[in-house]
C-alpha cells in the first residue's frame, strides 16, 4: 500500500501481502503477458499480492492513499477514471517534439552547419541559406504531429465524455466517464459499454445475471454471462441498500492478465471469494440485460502510463515508428558527414602546404594572412565543411515531406478502396511510412470483424443422405414461402421448395425428428417479444451458430417457443407440444457434442444429440448407406469451408431410464471427480444413436478476404491471425480464407514440443544439414496464448519436460475411448525420430539464423520458436491477450529484422496496431479504438490488396527512385567543388554562384524529381495486382540500399569529373576578347553542364510520361533562367556587389558558340556513357532467379507416410460456437425469471422525483426490476380460459408470483393467438432513450430517481411496476373465473 496522505484513522486496515486476508484465497492461475518481455511477467506475479483495497461509496477513503513517484513526488494510488493516450498537450509539445526531430541525425547536422555558419571566420555562405529551409522543415513536421494527436485528444474526450450513471447520495445521477471513481457503484442498461473495470453486484436478469459481448476485448463473438454473488444478489435489491453499501474488496493490484481477477469481498464481518466470472471489464458491452450495477473496481489514470483497467494495460504505449529507408537515410547521412570529414581535413592539410608556397611567391600580400599556418588551416577546415554541407541537401528532405504528404492523399482519394455501405474511405492517418507499405513481409490479422462479418447464416442441410441447398435464383418464388407460419423469421434467406413440402407433408420421420432435434437440443432463451413487432419470438442465444440454427427450426414449422427449468414448449407445425426435459447434457471443449434427454407428449423418452461429425459417428448404432451420403456431404460442406454439425436421437427404454437416471442423481451429488462422473454416465447414454443428418452454416466473411490472401501470398507476404477467439474457431476461418489447405501439415502444440525437444536435448547447438522439410511441405503452426506463456517464461532445465507434462495434462479430462483414439496421435517420439533421421537431425530443420553462441536461455527460446514459426507457410495464434499479440508481433520484428503490418478493428488489437511497423484499423462493429491508434484506416480487410500492391510499392518506388536520383544530382553538381579546390589552391573558394549554391536543390532541379515522388510508374494498378511477384522487390530492398548509393555516388562523381576536366581543357591557355576561362565563366558552363545532365537523366529514368512530366521539366529550366537573368542584372549588382558579383556571366557565356558546344560536349558524354553502360549491362545480366520464398501453390510435395495423420476432423460449429456452463444454468433454473421473496419495507423510503424534476432525455428509470419469465405471464393471464380437458388442476399463489414446478401437462397446449391477444392487451411503458454524448455539453448531470412511476409498496419488490400495470388490465378483462375451477 501506498503513502497515506490526511490522517492514518485506515492504516490499521490495510492488508499486507501475506496477510490472513489472504489465506482463504485461491492462487492465480495461468499468466499471461504485461510486457513485451515475457520475463517482466515475474515481476507482475510478485506485485500481484492482494494489496488492493476498494470500499464501496467512500471516495475519501481512496484519495488518502497516495504513492510516491520520485524523490518528494507523490500521486494518487487510486486514480479516476479519465483516460490521456496523446503524446503532447500545451506545454510538453513544443519542447517534446522538438526533443524528437532532432533525433534525426539530418537535423543535428545542418543544425551544426547553421551554428558554424554564423561564425564570420569560417563562414563561406550565408547564414540564412540553410536556417530558413530548416525551420520550414521543423514546422512542416512538427504540424504533422499536432494534427496527429489533436486527433487522439479528439478520442480521449469523446471516450471520457460517454455517459454513465453513477450513485451519488441515495440517486443515480447521469455523469460521465470521467467522473468515475474507484469505489464507485454504477447503472448500466443495455447495449452500454463498461466504463472500467467492475464488480457485478446485481443485475435484472434472474440470479443477477449479466450477459456481455467481449468481442472488443478478446475477439470472442459468443456472448458470455457474469454473475453476482448471492449476498449481493439477495441483498442490494433497490437504490437505498445500494446506497447503504460499505462492502470492501481486497484484490490483487492492477494488472494486465484479462482473464484471472483474485480477491474477496468483505462484507458484514464475512468475506465472499471473487474470481473474473463476478467482473466486468471495461470495453465489454452489456448485452439481453436491462440493466446492470457493479461497483468500480479498477479506473483509469489521466497518463498514458497510469492505465489500471485490464484492457488499457494491454494497449500498449504510443511508439515513434520510423521506416526502414528513413534509418538507412540517417545512417547515410553519417556516412557522408564522416566522408565530409575526412574530405575536408585532406583539403585543409594540401591548404597547409600551399599556403607556404603562397606566402613566399607573394610575400606583398602577406599582410591579408596574419594567423599562423596552423590557424588558417583550420579555419579552411570549417570553411570546407561549409562549403560542402551542402552535399547533404536540406531540400532532400523537404521535398520528402511533400512526397509523403502526396502519395498520403493518393490513398485517401482512392475510389477502388471506398466502401459505400458505410461511406467510408481510405484515410491515411500517418503521413511517414507510406514507403514502409512496399516492404511487409508480414500481416498479423485479427479474425473476429477483421477477416469475417461475424454473421452466421443456415446455409445448407443433409437429412437422411440427401443434401438440401438453397434454391436458384431463377426458381425463387415470389411470395414468401414461410406466410403459412406465423412464426417465422423474415430474416432467414434459406429456402428449399422441396425440403419445405417434405416437412408440411408430415410422412417421413427423419425429416421430422431432424427439426425436432434443432428445436429441442439447444441452451437457447425466449425473450419478451418486442413491442414493435409482437409476433415475432426474440431469441437469447450464447452464440450465433444456435440462434441460425433454432431460427431455421422455427421457419420451417419446429418453432421453440420457451422453456422452464424442466420443460420445453415447442410448436410443431401449428401444434404446440410440451416435452419434460429430464436431462442435459451440455458442451465441453472434449465432448463436442451436447445431447437432451426428453420425455415426449406420448409418455416415450427419446435422446438428442448433436455435436462433430468424428464424435458422433464412432457412438452409431450401425454403419449404413445414410452414414456413407452424409459424410459425403460432410466432405463437400468442408469444400466449401462450412461449419458442420451432425445430428443424431435414440430412443430410450424407461427401464434402462431408470437405472441411469439413479446413477446420474447420486453423481451429481459427488464431492469429488463430479465432472469425470458426469462425462462417464453422457458416454454411456450417447451410444447406439441413429444418424439423422447434418447441417451446415456459413461464418461469412468480408468480401475478397480468400483473393487478398492468396494475392498476398504471392507476393511473398507471410498471413498470420492473432485472435483471442477459441483455436476451432480461428482454424475454421483458417480454411474458409483459403489460409489453410487441407494438403498442409498442421503442427500443433504437441508437435511443436516434440521439434523444440530435440533442439533443447542437443544443447543449443547449431549445424548446418540439408534438412529442406519444412520448405518443401507445406505447413502450418497453431498455438493457443497459454502455451505461448508455457513455451516461453520457464527457464529451468525441465523446461521440454513442463511443456510435455502440460500438453499431456490437457488429455486428462478426455473420454476413456477419446483417449484410445488420441494415443497414436500422440505417441510421437519414434514417428519423429524417424522424421529427424531423414531431415539430418533437428538441429538442421531450426537452424537459427544470427544465433550467438552467449545468449540467454530465454532468447535461445525466442529464437528456436521464432525460426520454426516463419518456417510455416501459415501461423494461427488463438486464445491470446492483447498483450501477447504485441509480443508476437515484437518477437518476429526482434528476430528477423522485418517489416510487420497490424490489422484489426477491435480495442483487444490496439497494442497489437502500435507494436508493429505499420498498423492497419478497420471501421467495424467494435467501435473506434483500432481507427484511432492505426497509421491507416480501411473499410475491409480486401482493401489491404490494394494498399500494399499498389500504393506501398508505387510508394516504395518512387522514394527509392527519388532519394537515388537526388543524391545522384547532388554529387553530380556539387562535386565539382572538391576538384576546383585543387586549382584554387585549397582556399574553399566557392565555385558557383551563391544563388545557384542556394536554389539548385529547392527550384532548378526540384520539379521534376517532385514528380518522380508522386506520379511515377513502372506498371500500371492492374498489373500490379495481377503480379504480385513484384512486390519482393521492396521485401528485399533492392531499389536502395547500400550498393545503390555507391552506384549513384559513382554516378554523380563521373558526371562531376567529365564536366568539369573537359570544360578545364577546354578554357586552359584560351585567351582573347571572347575567352571563357576567367572564374566566372567556368562556373557558368559547370553550373549549365551539370543542370542539363542531371535534366538528362531524369528524362532518362522516367517510365510514366504525362504532360505534367513535360511542364515540370520546362518549368525548372525556366526557374533557372529567369532567377539567373534576375541575380546577375546590372541593378542588383548596383545595389549589392557582394550579393550579386556575378554580373552578365551567364549571357556572355551563352553568347559564344565554343562555349556553347562544351556544354552540349558535356551533356552528351554523361548521357551515351550512361545509355551504354545500362545496355550492356542489360545483355550480359543473368536471368533472374525464381524467389524460393514465394510458395508454389500447384506444385506439392507429398507429405512423408509417418507424418500421415488420421483424417482430420471437420470443421464443426458447434464444437466451438457454444460455452460450457449453460446448460446448467438450466437445469438448476438460475437463467430462469421469476419471482423472489423480499421485504416490502426496503421501498418505503424511496420517493419518485416529479414529472418537472427529470428532463426528457435523462427520463429512463434506472433501476430496472427482475421480469417475469414470457411463459409464467402467459400462464398467469390465460389462467381461466384454459380448459380443463385433459389438463391437471393449477395453482399459483399471485401475492408472490412464484413459478412451481410443473408436469408437462400442466402447461397445457397454448396457442399464438393467445399470445397477440394478450400482446394486444398490455400496455406498453414509454421508456425514453439514454441520454446521447451530445446533451452532456451544455446540460448539467441531473438527478434521476430509481423508481420513477408511483406505486405503493408490495411484496413483489423485484417486480417492475410496468409489468403490475400491464397485468392487472389484462386480468380485469377476463371474466371472473367459476368456483370450481378455483
Amino acid at each position: 500500500m501506498g503513502e497515506e496522505g490526511g490522517g492514518g484513522a485506515h492504516q490499521s486496515s490495510q492488508v499486507q501481502p501475506g496477510g490472513p486476508g489472504t489465506s482463504e484465497l485461491r492462487p492465480a492461475g495461468s499468466t499471461s503477458m504485461n510486457s513485451l518481455n515475457y520475463q517482466d511477467i515475474f515481476k507482475e506475479d510478485e506485485n500481484s499480492a492482494l494489496t488492493w483495497e476498494v470500499k464501496a461509496n467512500d471516495r475519501y477513503y481512496h484519495w488518502q492513499f497516495k504513492e510516491k513517484v520520485f524523490l518528494c513526488c507523490q500521486k494518487k494510488r487510486y486514480k479516476t477514471n479519465i483516460i490521456h493516450t496523446a503524446k503532447y498537450n500545451v506545454f510538453t509539445f513544443l519542447p517534446l517534439n522538438l526533443y524528437e526531430q532532432f533525433h534525426r541525425v539530418s537535423n543535428l547536422y545542418f543544425l551544426l552547419i547553421i551554428i558554424l555558419q554564423g561564425i564570420p571566420e569560417i563562414s563561406t555562405l550565408p547564414w540564412f541559406t540553410l536556417f530558413a529551409p530548416l525551420v520550414c522543415l521543423l514546422i512542416i513536421r512538427a504540424a504533422r504531429d499536432l494534427v496527429d494527436d489533436i486527433g487522439r485528444h479528439r478520442s480521449d474526450t469523446a471516450v471520457n465524455n460517454r455517459p454513465c450513471q453513477i450513485l451519488v447520495g441515495k440517486r443515480f445521477l447521469w455523469k460521465k466517464w470521467k467522473d468515475l471513481c474507484v469505489g464507485d457503484v454504477v447503472c448500466l442498461q443495455k447495449d452500454s459499454i463498461v466504463p472500467a473495470d467492475m464488480l457485478l453486484l446485481a443485475s435484472t436478469e434472474p440470479s443477477s445475471l449479466c450477459y456481455v459481448e467481449t468481442a472488443d476485448v478478446d475477439g470472442e463473438t459468443n456472448l458470455k454471462f457474469r454473475q453476482a454473488l448471492a449476498v449481493t444478489h439477495h441483498e442490494l435489491n433497490n437504490t437505498r441498500k445500494m446506497a447503504t453499501f460499505q462492502g470492501k474488496v481486497v484484490c490483487e493490484k492492477p494488472n494486465s492478465r484479462m482473464h484471472n481477477f483474485v480477491g474477496s469481498l468483505e462484507w458484514k464481518g464475512k468475506k465472499y471469494p471473487l474470481d473474473s466470472g463476478n467482473i466486468l471489464l471495461r470495453g465489454c458491452k452489456i448485452r439481453n440485460t436491462d440493466a446492470c450495477y457493479g461497483l468500480v473496481i479498477y479506473a483509469d489514470g489521466w497518463m498514458a502510463l497510469c492505465f489500471d483497467t485490464k484492457i488499457m494495460k494491454n494497449c500498449g504505449k504510443i511508439h515513434l515508428k520510423r521506416t526502414k529507408l528513413d534509418h538507412l537515410v540517417n545512417r547515410l547521412v553519417i556516412m557522408i558527414f564522416l566522408f565530409l570529414l575526412l574530405v575536408s581535413m585532406g583539403l585543409a592539410l594540401g591548404f597547409r602546404y600551399k599556403i607556404k608556397e603562397f606566402r613566399t611567391k607573394h610575400y606583398y600580400i602577406s599582410s591579408n594572412y596574419k594567423r599562423t599556418d596552423t590557424m588558417e588551416s583550420f579555419f579552411t577546415f570549417w570553411g570546407f565543411l561549409i562549403l560542402l554541407s551542402v552535399m547533404v541537401p536540406m531540400a532532400l528532405f523537404i521535398i520528402a515531406e511533400f512526397i509523403y504528404l502526396g502519395n498520403s492523399i493518393f490513398i485517401n482519394w482512392d475510389t477502388q478502396m471506398y466502401y459505400a455501405p458505410l461511406d467510408t474511405p481510405a484515410k491515411a492517418r500517418s503521413t511517414s511510412l507510406n514507403d514502409q507499405l512496399g516492404q511487409v513481409e508480414y500481416i498479423f490479422s485479427d479474425k473476429t470483424g477483421t477477416l469475417t462479418q461475424n454473421i452466421m447464416t443456415f446455409k445448407k442441410c443433409c437429412i437422411n443422405g440427401h443434401i438440401y441447398g438453397p434454391d436458384n435464383e431463377d426458381t425463387l418464388p415470389k411470395v414468401n414461402p414461410y406466410l403459412w407460419n406465423e412464426f417465422a423469421d423474415g430474416k432467414l434467406l434459406f429456402h428449399n421448395k422441396e425440403l419445405l413440402s417434405a416437412v408440411r407433408a408430415k410422412k417421413d420421420k427423419v425429416v421430422q425428428e431432424f427439426w425436432r432435434l434443432l428445436a429441442l437440443c439447444h441452451t437457447v432463451m425466449v425473450r419478451e417479444q418486442n413491442s414493435e413487432s409482437p409476433d415475432q419470438l426474440l431469441y437469447q442465444a450464447a452464440s450465433p451458430d444456435e440462434e441460425a440454427l433454432v431460427t431455421a427450426a422455427r421457419n420451417f414449422g419446429y418453432v421453440f417457443l420457451s422453456r422452464t427449468q424442466d420443460t420445453i414448449t415447442v410448436v410443431e407445425l401449428g401444434q404446440e407440444r410440451v416435452y419434460e426435459v429430464l436431462a442435459m447434457m451440455d458442451f465441453n471443449s472434449v465432448r463436442k457434442r451436447m445431447s437432451v434427454l426428453v420425455r415426449n407428449p406420448e409418455g416415450s423418452i427419446c435422446l438428442y444429440t448433436k455435436g462433430a461429425d468424428m464424435v458422433l459417428f464412432q457412438r452409431l448404432s450401425k454403419r449404413d448407406v445414410t452414414e456413407t451420403a452424409t459424410e459425403e456431404a460432410l466432405a463437400a460442406f468442408a469444400e466449401q469451408t462450412l461449419r458442420t454439425l451432425c445430428l443424431a436421437y435414440k430412443e430410450v427404454d424407461k427401464d434402462a431410464y431408470e437405472a441411469w437416471s439413479l446413477r446420474h442423481q447420486e453423481a451429481n451429488l459427488l464431492l469429488q471427480n463430479r465432472a469425470q462422473a458426469l462425462h462417464q454416465l453422457y458416454e454411456e447414454m450417447e451410444q447406439n444413436l441413429q444418424l439423422l443428418g447434418a447441417t451446415a452454416i456459413e461464418d461469412r466473411l468480408q468480401d475478397g478476404v480468400p483473393d487478398t490472401i492468396r494475392c498476398l501470398k504471392n507476393g511473398n507476404i507471410k498471413v498470420w491471425v492473432l485472435t483471442g477467439d477459441k483455436l476451432e474457431t480461428a482454424v475454421n476461418i483458417g480454411f474458409a480464407c483459403q489460409l489453410l489447405s487441407e494438403d498442409m501439415i498442421i503442427l500443433e502444440e504437441k508437435e511443436i514440443v516434440h521439434m523444440l525437444e530435440g533442439y533443447w536435448d542437443s544443447n543449443n547447438s547449431l549445424q548446418n544439414g540439408k534438412g529442406r522439410f519444412l520448405q518443401q511441405v507445406q505447413t502450418a503452426m497453431v498455438i493457443t496464448g497459454d502455451f505461448l506463456d508455457q513455451l516461453m517464461i520457464p527457464s529451468s532445465k525441465d523446461k521440454s519436460k513442463t511443456l510435455h507434462e502440460n500438453v499431456l495434462a490437457e488429455k486428462a479430462w478426455q473420454e476413456p475411448n477419446q483417449q484410445q483414439e488420441a494415443s497414436p496421435t500422440w505417441r510421437l517420439p519414434q514417428m519423429w525420430r524417424s522424421f529427424v533421421e531423414q531431415l539430418g537431425g533437428m538441429r538442421e530443420t531450426l537452424r537459427l539464423r544470427g544465433a550467438k553462441p552467449h545468449e540467454s536461455p530465454e532468447v535461445r527460446r525466442e529464437r528456436a520458436f521464432v525460426d520454426l514459426a516463419v518456417h510455416c507457410q501459415a501461423v494461427i495464434c488463438c486464445r491470446v491477450t492483447p498483450k501477447q499479440k504485441a509480443l508476437i508481433v515484437t518477437l518476429i520484428r526482434k528476430h528477423q529484422g522485418v517489416v510487420t503490418l497490424a490489422i484489426g478493428d477491435g480495442a483487444n488489437d490496439v497494442n497489437m496496431i502500435k507494436t508493429a511497423d505499420i498498423g492497419v484499423g478497420l471501421v467495424g462493429q467494435e467501435g473506434m479504438q483500432a481507427v484511432q491508434n492505426s497509421d491507416y484506416v480501411l473499410a475491409q480487410f480486401c482493401f489491404l490488396q490494394r494498399l500494399l500492391l499498389v500504393h506501398g510499392r508505387w510508394s516504395y518506388m518512387r522514394v527509392c527512385k527519388f532519394l537515388r536520383y537526388f543524391i545522384y544530382k547532388t554529387l553530380a553538381s556539387m562535386m565539382a567543388q572538391i576538384w576546383f579546390a585543387f586549382y584554387s589552391g585549397f582556399t574553399a573558394q566557392p565555385l558557383y554562384e551563391g544563388w545557384f549554391l542556394a536554389l539548385f536543390n529547392l527550384l532548378y532541379s526540384t520539379l521534376p524529381v517532385l514528380y518522380i515522388g508522386l506520379f511515377e510508374q513502372d506498371v500500371s494498378a492492374k498489373k500490379s495486382l495481377q503480379m504480385p511477384e513484384l512486390y519482393i522487390a521492396g521485401q528485399k530492398e533492392e531499389l536502395f540500399n547500400y550498393w545503390v548509393f555507391f552506384q549513384a555516388l559513382a554516378h554523380g562523381m563521373a558526371t562531376s569529373l567529365i564536366n568539369f576536366f573537359v570544360t578545364l581543357v577546354a578554357c586552359h591557355d584560351n585567351g582573347g576578347p571572347f575567352s571563357f576561362s576567367d572564374y566566372q565563366s567556368f562556373g557558368v558552363i559547370l553550373a549549365l553542364s551539370g543542370l542539363l545532365s542531371v535534366t538528362m537523366e531524369v528524362i532518362l529514368i522516367i517510365k510514366y510520361w504525362t504532360i505534367l512530366t513535360v511542364l515540370a521539366i520546362l518549368l525548372s529550366l525556366s526557374c533557372y533562367a529567369i532567377i539567373t537573368c534576375a541575380s546577375q542584372s546590372l541593378w542588383l549588382f548596383k545595389t549589392s556587389p557582394r550579393t550579386f558579383p556575378f554580373l552578365y556571366a551567364d549571357r556572355n557565356v551563352l553568347s559564344q558558340p565554343f562555349a556553347l558546344l562544351v556544354i552540349l560536349l558535356n551533356v552528351s558524354l554523361n548521357t551515351v556513357s550512361v545509355l551504354a553502360f545500362r545496355i550492356i549491362y542489360q545483355i550480359v545480366k543473368k536471368p533472374r532467379p525464381k524467389v524460393e520464398e514465394v510458395p508454389s501453390e500447384e506444385i506439392m510435395v507429398e507429405p512423408i507416410q509417418y507424418l500421415q495423420r488420421e483424417s482430420r476432423a471437420r470443421r464443426s460449429s458447434y464444437a466451438f460456437s457454444h460455452r460450457e456452463g449453460y446448460a446448467n444454468l438450466i437445469t438448476q433454473g438460475t437463467i430462469m425469471r421469476r419471482a423472489r421473496d423480499t421485504n416490502s419495507e426496503l421501498l418505503n423510503d424511496d420517493q419518485p422525483p416529479s414529472e418537472d424534476e427529470i428532463p426528457p432525455s435523462f427520463r429512463d428509470p434506472t433501476w430496472h426490476p427482475r421480469r417475469l419469465s414470457f411463459l409464467v405471464k402467459r400462464k398467469q393471464q390465460q389462467r381461466e380460459k384454459i380448459s380443463s380437458e385433459g389438463m391437471c388442476p393449477v395453482t399459483m399463489d399471485t401475492s408472490i408470483l412464484t413459478v412451481e414446478r410443473q408436469v408437462p401437462s400442466d402447461l397445457g397446449s397454448q396457442s399464438k393467438s393467445r399470445i397477440t391477444t394478450r400482446k394486444e392487451t398490455e400496455p406498453k411503458p414509454d421508456i425514453p432513450p439514454s441520454p446521447t454524448e451530445e446533451s452532456f455539453v451544455t446540460e448539467q448531470p441531473m438527478e434521476v430517481e430509481p423508481w420513477t412511476l408511483e406505486r405503493q409498496p408490495s411484496s413483489m419488490e423485484w417486480l417492475s411496476v410496468t409489468i403490475e400495470d400491464q397485468f392487472q388490465p389484462a386480468m380485469a378483462e377476463q371474466p371472473p373465473p367459476p368456483p370450481e375451477k378455483e
